[in-house]
């Protein structure tokens, strides 16, 4: 389900059209998360630490207004609830695309996802399927081998694309507990630091919240 903003009437107009006129539109935003709970309760309860924090992600994103924002044919959408387009790596260092979708309930996350990932990995090629070109997504990658500080990424300059992208990359011990890098990609003319703010506070708290082991 999906909306059109009044542009007339929206506080975000002059920004939208300022920054919408850029050749280069999207700012990204790097920050560690705090995910030494999260991290030891997936090791304790043999849970994928991957579709753990893709889910808090997740969570996050539909929490945070700014990030359910699209541009579709020069008007701003509000999506009701976003998925994830994920990249899956493979055995022979390949990687697929993979829409995964979002549930509230991670059992019923989890069980979707890894049945969506099994078909990517015994897959070929990049699976770029009609269903990845979906805007009520995030395009969501996970780099494990690298805490980065910085990342850009490959993407179209036509002004066709709002979608945000978000990466993790390598979790790594600092000042005694683990942390996750996690960085977005945004539209300014859609999104403010403010926004990735917001957007972070939530990730951070879905990442302390755990359920009980």
């Amino acid at each position: 389900m999906k909306k059109v903003i009044d542009l007339t009437s929206w506080n975000r107009r002059e920004h939208f059209a300022f920054f919408s006129q850029c050749d280069e539109p999207f700012h990204g935003i790097v920050a560690n998360i705090d995910c030494d709970a999260a991290y030891q309760y997936c090791k304790q309860t043999k849970t994928s630490f991957f579709l753990f924090y893709l889910h808090r992600v997740l969570q996050a994103i539909n929490d945070t207004e700014a990030m359910r924002y699209r541009i579709e044919d020069g008007q701003v959408i509000e999506y009701a609830r976003i998925h994830a387009n994920a990249t899956i790596s493979r055995a022979d260092n390949t990687f697929g695309f993979c829409p995964i979708q979002f549930h509230e309930d991670f059992s019923v996350f989890s069980t979707d996802a890894n049945s969506a990932m099994d078909k990517v990995k015994n897959g070929t090629g990049l699976c770029f399927t009609d269903e990845c070109k979906r805007n009520d997504a995030i395009h969501f990658s996970a780099m494990p081998w690298i805490n980065f500080t910085g990342i850009t990424h490959a993407r179209r300059h036509d002004g066709m694309d709002s979608v945000p992208k978000i990466s993790a990359g390598k979790c790594h011990l600092q000042d005694g507990k683990m942390q996750l890098p996690v960085a977005s990609f945004v539209h300014h003319g859609l999104v403010d630091a403010y926004h990735i703010h917001q957007f972070l506070s939530r990730l951070q708290q879905g990442m302390s919240e755990l359920p009980e082991a």
